[in-house]
């Protein structure tokens, strides 16, 4: 599931912000983060349930991360501007994971320090349903920055930034 979280993020995070400072590179990278996160702590066995929502899906996750950033920065707005990506793409994930109703991981640990069975990727059929319009996202995202132009497409990787129609930062 890469598709789903890289594409509705930019997507949602574009026509609700439409900062030209925002790091897009970092929106997908905290959207993609709690998945690779609790995927690894399980391999590793550093959570009790290996495939499961874990540590990365709670709200907990986001805010340490939003802390952690604020705290880092305190003098240097470019940098917190910038790095406040990765907590918001991380929010957007549990948004578009729907996390948020299962209170028992959004919450944790303040309902109990366990975490529930549930899986952590959905069926085969909605996870293809979700990668699917995750696609369309991404086409509408290259699409409406030119990104298979050169230029816009080598400022985006490099910066992050998006170059709008005219060719002016967006």
């Amino acid at each position: 599931m890469i598709l789903w979280y890289a594409g509705l993020a930019l997507a949602i995070v574009w026509n609700v912000f439409r900062d030209p400072a925002l790091d897009h590179r970092l929106v997908v990278a905290g959207a993609l983060l709690p998945d690779v996160v609790d995927l690894v702590a399980g391999i590793s066995g550093a959570t009790p349930n290996p495939g499961h929502p874990a540590y990365a899906h709670t709200l907990a996750a986001p805010v340490a991360v939003l802390l952690a950033v604020m705290a880092g920065t305190r003098g240097r707005r470019a940098a917190r501007r910038r790095l406040l990506a990765l907590p918001i793409g991380m929010l957007l994930h549990l948004v578009l994971d729907g996390t948020w109703t299962r209170s028992e991981v959004l919450w944790w640990p303040f309902f109990g320090v366990s975490f529930p069975e549930a899986q952590l990727w959905p069926p085969l059929l909605l996870a293809l349903a979700e990668e699917v319009a995750g696609a369309a996202a991404l086409w509408w995202f290259v699409h409406r920055f030119r990104l298979t132009d050169p230029g816009p497409r080598q400022t985006f990787l490099r910066t992050g930034r998006l170059a709008a129609r005219n060719g002016t930062v967006a």
